[in-house]
């Protein structure tokens, strides 16, 4: 790679003339009228270019690769995907002038697909979403390309110690918050990548901050996180696009969690309807597991009489969800009758406790073995 030492710089450049240009991310405060000295903040990841959080992780494997001379001028880049992230890398793939290609479930939300187009890239389905990772493999050597691998490369690509993360600029934009050093910060798991990010980053600041991490159905995350079982895997995909997986992913750091949280796919759901009512947006349904989450662990602050903030990530943007997630009859066929959910969240709103209270499991980090 030597001969394109001087494309490489030009790469680099580009991409990170590209961050420059653009403004942090908001953060952004929910008002709860039924919490009582506690607050409430998303950080608003779908302002992005390619609108949701991806965009960071996509620029970060890009420099990664790069950097490690595994890109050239002419170097076909391959995904495994089921959506936001191909959409960012196609968009810097483009601006490399490279062709891209994302391998992705079948049953990936149409309009990501088209994004993925219309940034330059080429999509290629499978049936099952363990499938994407052979398939993309396969791909990238038939190509003679990259396969660029956001599932391995996620924890090791994004910069935890320095400015250059998103949990770097939520310290940052709390600092003149009345509760600056957040009780906890809340984030699902996709690649696992995000959250390494975040536990990491506390760690390494030695913040007094707690870091959750909500898993959906059909994910292995929860129980290999409850089991301390790195080998767990499960058959089914995941109806939560962006988030939970078939088996552990290498970006998938448990050391770095405090606690997990299995957060049903119905009251994820719902909790993107809710916030939709509170701030006039949709959001993507890994928001709504997020925040519900968050809104658990609120209720639970509020119950024990402590007070503080919490902040989660508001990961994209929902206006790509419109032929599912936002479709009342596409929702009732996949996830049955939200209105419990419904009716818990208004609650919530009202007194800070949920009412007809169904279960979401929370449980704390358990003790690691040596050599696990």
């Amino acid at each position: 790679m030597s001969s394109n030492h001087g494309w490489i710089k030009q790469a680099i450049h580009q991409i990170m003339a590209e961050e420059a240009h653009h403004p942090e991310t908001p953060l952004i405060k929910l008002p709860v009228p039924g919490l009582q000295n506690i607050d409430i903040y998303l950080k608003d990841e779908s302002c992005h270019p390619t609108g949701s959080l991806k965009h960071r992780l996509a620029r970060s494997l890009f420099l990664y690769a790069l950097t490690n001379g595994l890109i050239g001028p002419d170097t076909p880049i391959i995904e495994s995907s089921s959506g936001s992230t191909a959409i960012s890398e196609a968009y810097f793939a483009r601006m490399l002038g490279l062709p891209f290609y994302a391998v992705m479930p079948r049953t990936t939300a149409r309009k990501k697909i088209e994004l993925i187009e219309q940034y330059g890239g080429q999509a290629h389905f499978v049936d099952r979403a363990g499938d994407i990772y052979p398939a993309a493999r396969q791909l990238a050597e038939t190509l003679n390309g990259h396969y660029i691998d956001q599932f391995t490369y996620a924890e090791r690509a994004s910069d935890w110690r320095g400015s250059d993360n998103v949990a770097h600029a939520i310290f940052d934009q709390m600092a003149q918050e009345r509760f600056p050093l957040p009780s906890w910060l809340v984030m699902s798991a996709g690649t696992g990548g995000t959250s390494a990010t975040l536990g990491r980053h506390i760690h390494y600041r030695q913040y007094p901050t707690q870091l959750c991490v909500a898993d959906c159905e059909n994910s292995v995350f929860y129980d290999a996180f409850i089991h301390n079982n790195a080998q767990l895997t499960c058959q089914q995909s995941s109806r939560i696009e962006g988030i939970g997986r078939p088996r552990v992913e290498p970006s998938f750091i448990p050391g770095v969690i405090d606690t997990m949280m299995a957060v049903p796919d119905a009251a994820s759901i719902a909790t993107i309807y809710w916030l939709e009512k509170q701030t006039g947006r949709k959001a993507g349904p890994s928001t709504g597991t997020n925040l519900y989450a968050t809104l658990k662990l609120a209720q639970q602050m509020q119950r024990d009489g402590e007070t503080g903030s919490l902040v989660t990530l508001w990961c994209d943007d929902g206006e790509r969800y419109l032929d599912c997630y936002y479709n009342p009859a596409w929702v009732r066929q996949h996830f049955g009758d939200i209105t419990p959910y419904l009716a818990q969240l208004d609650s919530f709103e009202r007194n800070g406790n949920f009412s007809a209270d169904q279960q979401s499991k929370i449980t704390p980090q358990p003790e690691l073995q040596a050599g696990a």
